[in-house]
C-alpha cells in the first residue's frame, strides 16, 4: 500500500496558513503530550509499588473462571492511575491529530504541491496494520521538508518515532485489563516498565518534535 494523493473531502484547497492558529495547536498538542507522558510515568511508579508490596496472600485480583477478589487499596489506586492515563492518552490523540492535519495543510500551502499522502492517512495511518509502522512519521517528515527543504530532518523526529514504536510493541506484549497488568506487576515487572518508559519518552520527544516542526513552518511564514 503506497501513498495516495487523490482529492477527497480531507484534501480540499488549503487556506492561507495562520501562524497563530498553528502555534496554538502546537502548544495544545505539546502540552497534552507532556501530560500523557506524566500519566505513563505515574503508571510505572504504581507498578513499582505493586512489585515492592508483593502479591497478597489472597492471590491475584483475577482468580480465574470469572472470579475476582476485592482489590487492595494499592490495587484500587492503580486502577485510578491507569484510567487517568487512558483519558489523557485519548485527549492527547485528539490534540495531536488536529496539529498533524494543520501542519500537513500548512506544508501544502507553503510548497504549492499536493501532499505525498492523502488526508485520510492522517487518521488511518495510525491504525492500519503494517503501514502504521511508518506512515505517521512520513507525514511529519513531509510536512517539515515542505517548509524547510534545505535542512536535514531533525533527529527528534526519529527519536520520537523510535520510542513510539518501542512503546507500541510493548503495548502488544502487555495487553489486558488493569487486573491482569496488576498480576504481571507482581511477578514480571520488567517488560511493563520498559513499555511505560518508552511511551513516556515518546511523549516527551513528541512534544519537542511538535515545537520543532511548527517552528520551521512559522519561520518560513515569517520569511515569506
Amino acid at each position: 500500500m503506497g501513498p495516495v494523493t487523490t482529492d477527497n473531502a480531507l484534501d480540499t484547497p488549503a487556506a492561507p496558513p495562520d501562524p497563530r492558529a498553528s502555534d496554538s495547536l502546537a502548544r495544545l498538542a505539546a502540552g497534552t503530550l507532556l501530560l500523557t507522558g506524566a500519566g505513563w510515568l505515574a503508571r510505572a511508579v504504581w507498578e513499582i509499588r505493586l512489585y515492592g508490596a508483593g502479591e497478597p496472600a489472597s492471590g491475584l485480583p483475577d482468580q480465574g473462571d470469572g472470579v475476582h477478589r476485592p482489590l487492595t487499596s494499592l490495587e484500587n489506586s492503580y486502577h485510578l492511575v491507569s484510567t487517568a492515563g487512558s483519558v489523557l492518552t485519548l485527549l492527547c490523540a485528539a490534540a495531536f491529530l488536529m496539529w498533524l492535519g494543520r501542519v500537513r495543510d500548512n506544508a501544502r500551502a507553503l510548497s504549492g504541491r499536493p501532499p505525498k499522502y492523502a488526508g485520510i492517512w492522517v487518521y488511518l495511518g495510525w491504525v492500519v496494520p503494517v503501514v502504521n509502522l511508518w506512515f505517521p512519521r512520513c507525514i511529519v517528515a513531509d510536512a517539515y521538508w515542505a517548509s524547510a527543504a534545505e535542512r536535514r530532518l531533525p533527529a527528534v523526529v526519529n527519536v520520537w518515532w523510535g520510542l513510539w514504536l518501542a512503546g507500541l510493541l510493548g503495548g502488544f506484549l502487555q495487553q489486558g485489563d488493569a487486573d491482569s497488568v496488576i498480576g504481571r506487576a507482581y511477578s514480571e515487572i520488567g517488560p511493563l516498565l520498559v513499555a511505560d518508559l518508552a511511551v513516556a519518552g515518546a511523549a516527551v520527544a513528541g512534544a519537542l518534535m511538535v515545537r520543532t516542526v511548527t517552528g520551521a513552518q512559522t519561520a518560513r511564514l515569517a520569511g515569506a
